[in-house]
């Protein structure tokens, strides 16, 4: 493709190295990018309050896709702009589906609760016996039905004997479309949001409200979250170090995020 208009980029795992890093050759290849006007949007599984940090190493201001695409997130006003949110009686039912078929789930939500001036409240609630894939100085610990009594972002469902890809399986079975879900993590975690949100449907209502096609957006991804949007770009690049879902929706291949795979495909146009 010619030089995109806008460029899309997951955060862990693509942007950031292995140790959790912007590298000073991505960090320079993302400021040349910002340089010539073009939109660098973070696409990513993380809520609104994980995003500021990576923003502030990558350099970026305007918009993040935010919990796979259930959130719009205005970075430089620190405002959610709108959610799509699982309500409660959703989240009871899918836990249920999902538990009855794998027994021993442990499960937690993510809320973006805004109050009167638009900013996010910080709250992620989980039930005793969830492990965390990360750390998380925000995690409380509370009652079920506390966890799954109030709208959420996203639902997050671990087992610890279990990968993301079994358990992907079975939600397929007895989810039947109700809701979407997709996994950013191999280790035993399912990541379900509303139906019909994705990280492809997140970026596309940036694209429109920037004016840009799809077909001049490129897109960087590594995890089975990433696919929709990879699908939807007009060039889509998974990381070296991608999983084999992402491999297969990608137009193209790129290094792995421990060797500057992004900022190798955009040293091309920048």
């Amino acid at each position: 493709m010619e030089r995109p208009r806008l460029v899309a980029s997951d955060v862990d795992g693509t942007l950031l190295d292995p140790l959790e890093r912007v590298s000073a050759r991505t960090a320079a290849v993302v400021r040349r990018v910002v340089a010539a006007d073009v939109p660098f949007v973070l696409v990513t599984g993380r809520p609104p309050r994980w995003v500021p940090p990576v923003a502030e190493a990558a350099g970026v201001t305007g918009y993040a896709v935010c919990g796979n695409g259930a959130a719009l997130y205005d970075i430089d006003a620190d405002r959610v702009l709108w959610q799509r949110t699982l309500d409660p009686v959703l989240l009871r039912d899918v836990t249920r589906a999902i538990d009855e078929a794998l027994p021993g789930c442990r499960v937690a939500t993510e809320r973006v609760d805004v109050g009167g001036d638009g900013r996010p409240s910080r709250r992620f609630l989980s039930e005793p016996g969830y492990q965390h894939p990360w750390w998380d100085p925000e995690h409380s610990a509370t009652s079920r039905d506390q966890v799954l009594g109030h709208a959420a972002l996203k639902l997050l469902i671990r087992h610890d004997n279990t990968t993301s890809e079994e358990m992907a399986e079975i939600a397929s079975a007895v989810l039947d479309g109700a809701v979407n879900f997709t996994f950013s993590s191999r280790a035993g975690l399912l990541e379900i949001s509303a139906r019909g949100v994705t990280k492809a449907t997140g970026l596309a209502d940036v694209a429109d409200r920037l004016g840009v096609a799809a077909a001049d957006v490129v897109a960087f991804g590594d995890m089975s979250n990433d696919v929709p949007m990879l699908h939807w770009a007009g060039h889509g690049v998974a990381m070296g170090n991608a999983h084999p879902d992402a491999l297969a929706a990608a137009d193209e291949v790129t290094s792995s995020n421990a060797e500057d795979g992004l900022a190798l495909v955009l040293e091309r146009w920048f």
